[in-house]
């Protein structure tokens, strides 16, 4: 029985399942990179040409601009979320069959 040689890591690289996975895995995360950077890019446009609506009281000790700030690392978090939940959702098993396809080959 003939021995079946794996395929090299340069035919794995150019195959169009690989170039697939990677082309989705860089939009993903470019769309998120792109909407956290227009709700930071928009924050810091509101401090720097209307700082008076941060400064606005919400109650005797408190402005707006602690839970807009507080809102912002929590975006951030949600959208961290967002991207685990797609990976191990869609990236890892599209890596997995990929493996296995490789190994089965």
């Amino acid at each position: 029985m003939p021995h079946i040689q794996p395929p090299s890591a340069h035919e794995i690289i150019e195959s169009p399942e690989f170039k697939k996975l990677v082309s989705k895995r860089w939009s993903v995360s470019l769309i998120l990179t792109l909407i956290m950077l227009a709700v930071y890019i928009g924050f810091l446009l509101v401090v720097a040409f209307s700082k008076e609506s941060l400064a606005a009281k919400i109650s005797p000790n408190l402005t707006w601009a602690i839970p807009i700030g507080l809102g912002l690392i929590l975006f951030a978090w949600v959208l961290t979320g967002i991207y685990v939940y797609w990976a191990n959702n869609n990236y890892d098993e599209a890596v997995q069959e990929l493996k296995n396809k490789v190994l089965n080959s």
